[in-house]
């Protein structure tokens, strides 16, 4: 007999760029033919962005404002009728706490399966690649360190610029240059160097620049992470 079971609907606030949205869709979908099978694909809604918007926000230092956009994108895929919401970027997560507050459907924090998985790996201690505001502010770095026992560790400050720069001149773009693989590839160097038994690509679109094989540690891609953990959750006591 053939399984039965109730999908719930992904809210997927994205665009943030889309370049990554574009990635989460694909993981997730695939996710779901490989679970499924057949011609099954996820049921998703997409809350899309004009990342100039975001982006000038952020530059701006206006959190306040962004907040208010995320909170508005959040409520809007609720009434659409998502079941469990995703902010497809590790920088957004800044305001996670007000937008799970401003819904009644759970959010899934990027760093909550991203922790599960470096924890049940055995490592402790990490380096975190991502914007700049990802890797100096605590509010992402402090949830790894609290809520799974990690260290985390950043770039020194002459690379964070690098880092950031390639993030949002490049990839954001849908620019991948091998001299800012070179680059990243040192910076990962590093801080290996220093203690690190894994990196954290702590941006989502990371994951475009660098593969597996371009560093000498295992790497946690959260993007991937985040959006297979996603379906999982979507499917989490439906198939029977």
């Amino acid at each position: 007999m053939a399984k039965r079971y109730t999908m719930r609907m992904i809210g997927l606030i994205g665009g943030l760029s889309w370049e990554s949205t574009a990635q989460y869709y694909r993981i997730i979908n695939q996710k779901a033919r490989k679970m499924l099978g057949g011609v099954h694909s996820a049921r998703c809604l997409v809350y899309s962005f004009d990342f100039g918007e975001v982006e000038r926000s952020q530059a701006a230092g206006d959190w306040e404002a962004a907040t208010e956009m995320m909170g508005q994108a959040a409520r809007s895929l609720e009434r659409g009728g998502a079941d469990l919401l995703l902010i497809c970027s590790n920088t957004m997560h800044k305001m996670a706490d007000e937008v799970a507050a401003s819904v009644s459907v759970p959010l899934l924090h990027i760093a909550d399966p991203t922790g599960e998985a470096i924890r049940a790996s055995g490592m402790r201690t990490v380096g975190l690649l991502g914007t700049s505001f990802t890797m100096e502010q605590e509010f992402y770095r402090g949830r790894l360190q609290e809520r799974f026992g990690l260290e985390v560790l950043i770039p020194e400050a002459g690379e964070i610029g690098l880092v950031h720069q390639v993030i949002y001149e490049e990839l954001v773009r849908g620019v991948v240059a091998p001299e800012s693989r070179a680059g990243y590839q040192e910076v990962m160097a590093n801080l290996v160097s220093r203690g690190a038994q894994a990196i954290i690509l702590g941006c989502t679109e990371i994951m475009l620049l660098i593969k597996p094989g371009d560093c000498p540690v295992p790497l946690f891609d959260t993007t991937t992470l985040h959006a297979e953990a996603a379906l999982g959750m979507a499917l989490h006591g439906a198939l029977t």
